[in-house]
């Protein structure tokens, strides 16, 4: 090892003129020409403006006033709604920008049809499933969205739902309109000096804790990347998912629907809950088993529930869940405001003309474009950062936010010479996107660990031998946090993992102080045992009598019949009784199952 340098991210401004070619956007220069030409059956004109003329902006759904006025004074606006995808594709080769709600679906065809003028798709509002990802990336086109301006409307939509579920507004309302006076049916409970436990600490549910204390309640949160100190500043405090949702008097949910978040309220949790807790839903539909929570409102466990938002939406006409007597529903009204209107207008028309001004956007959704050689470099290694990022974020346990990161790249190439910006994002995108609804680039990492108080400090360690190689290995560490697995706790405090590329394909090599080699394929079970005969067998015995298939098998020791860890990846996800058997088999002291 000849020298070791380290650098700290956080805080990190990048601009244009800085980015090297790993970084670049990649956009269509816009040329003085004008070609016509067939693709398939449609014809196709494609008019490339003049450097000194406005770049003309195809509004496709309904967009407030003063949204409108900003693009106006930039570019020339086009406000056709209503398009057919087809009159959608014969329009977009005129436009140098698209903005869409939800209702109007930007695909592949609609890139290909652009011809390469189509430099920027804006999404007013925050879900973006409507656009082709894929495609706009390789045509050279971003992607923004608006994700903030709808913040005070969701916030208040749950106070809404949560005041009018305790004194049963929406019931109540229903039988006077019936003819009925039912003064006794529709008792209600008071907030006052009730447990709210807000479950993720984003924008929308630390103003939920806000006025949520302002009603007198007392609020606890949980929330893994939620800083301590933004979480203490309003009286909250942050706690580990299981007592959160053991100590709730109401549960307010606020977590994006990633995999790690689906029906995360199901019959095992609810098993876990007060008896008669009352539960809000303003996020996504997903997070919550409809049936399974059908099943603990019919048994008393959950008295009330209030929900903006379905599975499927528009959910059933006979959706048990909504006709029950004891739910109170909203067709997902959250960002329903005038006033959220407006800055959603004024949100996505400031992203979209600054990405036509070439300025990077906070915002991007989707991967900038990298030179094809760059990549071919550092495809393998990209893949590795992200993964090593997955599996250190779910190692973290207990009710600690993520704050400290410190990334290590091993190389023997001079600092100078290796570029990790592309790495660092991916780093930063394996730790957030798990649990978070935030698409992850080069373009918004270090903003979005910013936003979120994460602090990715970055080390290189210069090693003798030949630079062909871009890099040795990648260590990550997350300091200050509990983990899951012990095993996975280096001996200075810190989770650590390790990992390396072989052959093109990512391993781990080393988890906490334990030397592993596993292909980092599928998903991996972690084992930590006393290091006996037979136990390779054992484990093996069980994940193939449950069909579980076994890619790779790597056992770690410090030394001969102390301590071990077993790291095996398989292609399924075990059942949760194929993982009790094997947390039953005597000589494993903990385990731990790691989605990649």
């Amino acid at each position: 090892m000849a020298a070791t340098t380290g650098t700290p991210t956080s805080g990190l401004n990048v601009k244009p003129s800085q980015l090297s070619l790993s970084s670049k956007l990649h956009m269509p220069q816009q040329l003085s020409a004008i070609s016509l030409g067939r693709r398939s059956a449609r014809p196709q004109v494609t008019i490339r403006a003049a450097l000194d003329a406005k770049p003309t902006v195809l509004v496709a759904e309904k967009l407030g006033e003063a949204g409108l006025e900003l693009l106006k004074d930039f570019a020339n606006i086009d406000c056709s709604y209503n398009l057919t995808p087809e009159e959608l594709c014969t329009k977009i080769s005129l436009c140098d920008a698209l903005i869409v709600r939800s209702g109007t679906k930007v695909s592949r065809e609609v890139f290909e049809s652009s011809g390469g003028r189509l430099k920027v798709v804006g999404r007013a509002g925050v879900g973006i499933d409507n656009v082709d990802l894929a495609a706009a990336t390789e045509h050279g086109c971003l992607v923004v969205n608006a994700p903030t301006a709808n913040t005070i409307a969701a916030a208040e939509h749950g106070i809404a739902l949560l005041t009018a579920m305790a004194r049963n507004v929406a019931q109540a309302d229903a039988s006077l309109k019936a003819g009925k006076w039912q003064r006794n049916k529709y008792v209600g409970v008071s907030l006052v000096g009730k447990t709210l436990a807000v479950m993720g600490f984003g924008k929308v549910g630390s103003e939920v804790a806000r006025r949520a204390k302002g009603l007198g309640m007392h609020v606890i949160a949980h929330d893994p990347y939620a800083p301590v100190d933004r979480a203490h500043a309003i009286g909250v405090h942050l706690v580990g998912f299981e007592e959160a949702i053991a100590r709730a008097d109401f549960i307010s949910l606020h977590m994006p629907l990633t995999p790690a978040t689906a029906k995360v309220l199901n019959d095992d949790t609810f098993a876990k809950m007060k008896k008669g807790v009352r539960i809000v839903n303003v996020a996504r539909g997903g997070v919550i088993d409809e049936d399974a929570l059908v099943r603990a409102l019919d048994a008393g466990i959950v008295a009330q529930a209030a929900l903006d938002v379905f599975t499927e939406e528009p959910p059933p006409k006979d959706s048990k869940l909504v006709q029950h007597e004891n739910v109170t529903v909203t067709p997902h009204l959250g960002a329903s405001t005038m006033e959220a209107q407006e800055g959603v207008a004024i949100e996505i028309a400031e992203a979209v003309v600054g990405a036509l001004r070439g300025e990077l956007a906070a915002t991007a959704v989707n991967a900038p474009m990298v030179p094809a050689e760059v990549l071919n470099e550092l495809k393998p290694f990209v893949l590795l950062a992200e993964k090593l990022g997955r599996l250190a974020v779910q190692l973290v346990g207990g009710g600690s936010g993520v704050k400290n990161v410190k990334v290590t790249y091993a190389s023997a190439r001079a600092p100078d010479d290796l570029d990790t910006r592309l790495l660092r994002a991916m780093i930063t995108k394996g730790l957030i996107e798990p649990i978070s609804d935030v698409f992850v680039n080069l373009v918004n990492a270090d903003f979005t660990a910013r936003q979120r108080g994460l602090r990715i400090t970055e080390e290189r360690v210069v090693l003798d031998g030949s630079p062909e190689r871009p890099l040795e290995h990648i260590q990550v560490q997350i300091a200050n946090v509990e983990s899951k697995f012990a095993s996975a706790m280096s001996d200075s405090g810190e989770i650590r993992v390790e990992g390396k590329v072989k052959d093109g394909i990512p391993h781990l090599t080393k988890v906490g102080s334990f030397e592993v080699d596993v292909s980092l394929e599928g998903s991996i079970l972690l084992c930590r045992q006393v290091d006996q005969p037979g136990m390779v067998g054992s484990v093996a015995s069980i994940l193939g009598e449950e069909n579980v298939n076994v890619n790779f098998m790597s056992v770690g020791r410090i030394a001969p019949r102390k301590h071990a860890v077993m790291a095996i990846g398989v292609d399924e996800q075990p059942s949760k009784e194929t993982l009790k058997k094997i947390g039953d088999i005597p000589a494993i002291e903990e385990f731990v199952f790691l989605k990649l």
